[in-house]
């Protein structure tokens, strides 16, 4: 994807969501913001007022002067806005006719139609925020729970940002004294003391080791947490289903199979998003269709971040329940044992399964402990443990240039063991620094990097 156009030119877009609402915001960026917008304001003279001040007045169609709307205009003059440009927001009524009168007179004026993302990218560019706050803008915009928005929020204000320029700056010192050892190496001097270069090394992989172990919880947090409920044939997986979400969501029959296919709903428990996956019964079937089902659960529970795997406490022994226990473990996906039906179940198996790992005691039916279940799926994958002021890894780019940057610096810490020439220890330190740079944008030239990043944010941001 190519913006269209001169970075120079004055952008517009729509900065709510499509659909009738009380409100609607039509934004633009640019040198020319103001004076564009004064060209179909009627009030006061736009260009003459204040940064931050707000005006009421008309916009009309200039080809006509007829009025489309009564409105609010906001200005923010450089460089004192979110792009660092001169900055018009346009407060109409949400009408999508008149936001796109608007748009359409704006564009006639001078303006031209934004891209996705290139409101972000210019505050980027024009060094109101690095490439990593950037991008929680978008991660902000869509977090749907209270950790996802803690997480974006903490990014977008730098959290993460600071962590990443520390690396850097300590990382900056060392390479700039062995490119000077270079310069000089018919003197065979040393400006940079290999003990205390292999130490930072040994700090700095200490401070980025925790930051990419966050990475699993971070993706979680960010895209919610995929948990399937397995289990055999009428072992209550539907209604488990609907017990958590409070609803009639799937159908709960007596007859095993019922289940076929997967049934998927969302719930926020404890400000995290689960997405809670009901699946068919486990079983050897000649049913076509049914083991089509089958099929698709087993392969959702290899995508799983968290199994629930139901055991009906009425039928089940605990010779049975305690192999397929061990087997669950053996898989290495983070799983609850729930014994269902609790209220119908003999209180020696109840006693025998309460002794077994990764264990819970309900009955979907009746609702007794699902609130117990709801707290340990969520101690279940760490949040709790978490600290306020934890820095979290949610973005997969960011990663992967940790993981580079990790794998340069260890190449280092091997390159001084074996004595190795100045210019190729230069070389690998730059890899670290150039890893760590991309994270923060710190030197990032290549515009097709730019582009797929703010491409996949909505127009108008």
């Amino acid at each position: 994807m190519q913006f269209i156009g001169d970075p120079e030119d004055t952008i517009v877009a729509p900065a709510t969501a499509p659909g009738v609402s009380a409100i609607a915001i039509v934004r633009l960026s640019g040198k020319n913001a103001i004076k564009i917008a004064n060209r179909i304001f009627r009030g006061k003279d736009l260009e003459e007022q204040a940064t931050h001040s707000i005006h009421f007045g008309t916009v009309v169609d200039p080809t006509d002067n007829q009025i489309i709307d009564e409105v609010l205009v906001s200005l923010f003059r450089s460089p004192n806005s979110f792009t660092k440009e001169d900055c018009v927001e346009i407060s109409t009524h949400g009408s999508q006719y008149i936001v796109q009168k608007i748009m359409k007179v704006l564009i006639g004026v001078g303006a031209r139609m934004a891209q996705p993302g290139e409101f972000t990218k210019r505050a980027f560019l024009n060094g109101r925020m690095d490439l990593a706050q950037a991008e929680a803008v978008a991660d902000l915009i869509h977090s749907d729970s209270a950790a996802s928005h803690h997480a974006a929020i903490s990014q977008m204000r730098g959290g993460f940002s600071k962590e990443i320029e520390k690396l850097r700056e300590e990382l900056i010192h060392f390479a700039s004294m062995i490119e000077l050892e270079l310069d000089f190496s018919e003197e065979d001097v040393e400006f940079a003391n290999r003990g205390e270069l292999n130490k930072l090394i040994q700090n700095l992989l200490a401070v980025m080791n925790p930051l990419i172990r966050s990475f699993d919880l971070g993706n979680v947090i960010k895209n919610g947490v995929p948990t399937v409920i397995a289990g055999k044939p009428n072992a209550g997986k539907s209604t488990l289903l609907n017990a958590l979400l409070n609803e009639e969501r799937a159908i709960v029959s007596e007859i095993p199979g019922t289940t076929r296919d997967v049934i998927e709903d969302e719930i926020n428990i404890g400000g995290v998003q689960f997405r809670f996956i009901d699946t068919a019964g486990l079983r050897e079937t000649s049913d076509t269709i049914e083991a089509m089902g089958v099929a698709r659960t087993k392969k959702k529970i290899e995508e799983a971040s968290l199994l629930l795997y139901l055991f009906d406490l009425t039928l089940e022994p605990i010779e049975s329940i305690k192999e397929k226990i061990v087997q669950l473990t053996d898989t290495g996906t983070p799983f609850i044992a729930v014994g269902n039906k609790k209220d119908q179940a003999e209180d020696l198996l109840i006693e025998q399964f309460k002794l077994l790992p990764n264990t819970l005691l309900l009955s979907a039916t009746t609702k007794e402990g699902i609130d117990e279940l709801k707290e340990t799926v969520l101690h279940k994958i760490q949040l709790d443990e978490v600290k306020k002021d934890d820095v979290i890894v949610t973005n997969i780019r960011h990663y992967e240039n940790l993981l580079r940057a990790k794998t340069a610096l260890i190449d280092v810490q091997g390159s001084i063991d074996s004595g190795i020439t100045n210019d190729f220890l230069a070389m690998e330190l730059k890899y670290a620094l150039s890893a760590l740079s991309e994270i923060t944008g710190e030197e990032i030239t290549t515009e097709d990097l730019l582009e797929n990043i703010f491409s996949k944010f909505c127009i108008g941001k």
